[in-house]
């Protein structure tokens, strides 16, 4: 079997469809639902998901394709929010416990294959530089999938038609929001570290992202009437997570966001912070194309750690994410730009973190 993900509209698909004959194909029906960051797929029940559709057993779909194919709109230098959405769905792929690949934390293999997954973006106009971007994303999703990449292509399409006029929206410069986009809402790593920057910005307004899903057009006028948005996510799949990304989109095509000021705050279960470096460069695109302004960000490595011990202060492992959200408040507070900040674990070894989480994963781990 082997397998396409893509993104084409149902003219698109016509015009190639011969071409795909005898292929498992996953296209964008409207059914798919958002990875919530439960691990229910790794801990509670093994290669399930607990979201009963079509991608509920992504992982094992990607095991049994000879190839996979992926064909996606160019979208801020990674997928489109369907195809990313199908990834993030197909987590447990990889088993939960971490191991070190090319002197990096990453998950350790399920399977004992080097899946060969190619990749086509399309896009009207792509610079060099829009595709370098893509190519460092890609790459950094086969090193965690330990796969192969026998081709990536930039097909071009036909520009996009003119949008529509929209009623601007008046945006007051000293409104704050921080927006929680992590779909485990008050529980999440990401709500604690933008309730502790909210210490220390005053009458910040702080929203969970999961009280709006499948009604993203509510959550809109709200951030578009801010001068000032913060932007808190985990590492999904190494980039934006989809129903993040699927805002992202839907700012975009209401063409909203001139002259806004972001800021983000990501964090991830890997130990390096560096490893967010492609999602916050993701942002920085979105901001160049719909006209927002790239702030800077505050990147957490060890994330379930530092969310567990911040109650430590400056005294234990979180203190550079306490220093880093520091810097962070001040500038937006101030309304200036900061250079990317990239929070390690303080005086916590990397092996040490591992074996810790290792241990913890097993104890909950099932089958």
């Amino acid at each position: 079997m082997k397998l396409l993900i893509h993104d084409l509209d149902g003219s698109e698909w016509n015009k190639i469809a011969k071409d795909y004959e005898g292929w498992k194909v996953l296209a964008d029906d409207g059914g798919i639902h958002p990875c919530i960051g439960c691990f229910s797929c790794w801990l509670k029940t093994p290669e399930v998901c607990v979201f009963e559709d079509a991608y509920q057993r992504m992982g094992q779909m990607i095991h049994e394709a000879e190839e996979v194919v992926i064909m996606t709109r160019y979208t801020y230098g990674g997928f489109s929010s369907f195809v990313k959405n199908v990834m993030d769905r197909s987590i447990d792929y990889l088993l939960p416990t971490f191991v070190l690949r090319k002197k990096e934390m990453h998950h350790k293999m399920r399977y004992r294959e080097k899946k060969p997954i190619s990749f086509l973006f399309r896009g009207h106009g792509l610079k060099e530089e829009q595709k370098a971007l893509a190519r460092r994303y890609v790459e950094a999703v086969r090193t965690n999938l330990n796969g192969v990449i026998p081709e990536i292509r930039f097909e071009e399409t036909e520009a996009p038609e003119a949008p529509e006029a929209y009623a601007p929206v008046t945006v007051d410069a000293d409104r704050k929001v921080f927006l929680n986009g992590s779909l485990r809402g008050d529980a999440a790593n990401s709500r604690k570290f933008l309730d502790v920057l909210a210490g220390s910005v005053e009458e910040a307004q702080i929203l969970n992202l999961n009280a709006y899903t499948g009604r993203l057009e509510e959550l809109l006028p709200k951030l578009a009437s801010a001068g000032t948005i913060v932007l808190a996510m985990p590492l999904y799949v190494d980039g934006i997570p989809s129903e993040v990304l699927r805002l992202l989109e839907a700012f975009e095509k209401a063409r909203l966001g001139a002259g806004q000021k972001i800021y983000v705050i990501s964090n991830m279960g890997f130990y390096e912070s560096k490893q967010i470096e492609n999602q916050l460069a993701m942002v920085k695109e979105w901001c160049r194309k719909v006209g927002t302004v790239y702030c800077g960000g505050l990147a957490i490595g060890a994330g379930g750690m530092m969310g567990q011990v911040m109650r430590f202060g400056t005294g234990g492992p979180a203190r550079n994410v306490f220093l880093g959200l520091d810097r962070l408040a001040e500038a937006v507070k101030a309304g200036d730009s900061v250079e990317d900040i990239y929070a390690d674990a303080y005086r916590f070894p990397r092996r040490l973190y591992i074996t810790a989480a290792n241990s913890s994963m097993k104890k909950s781990m099932k089958g």
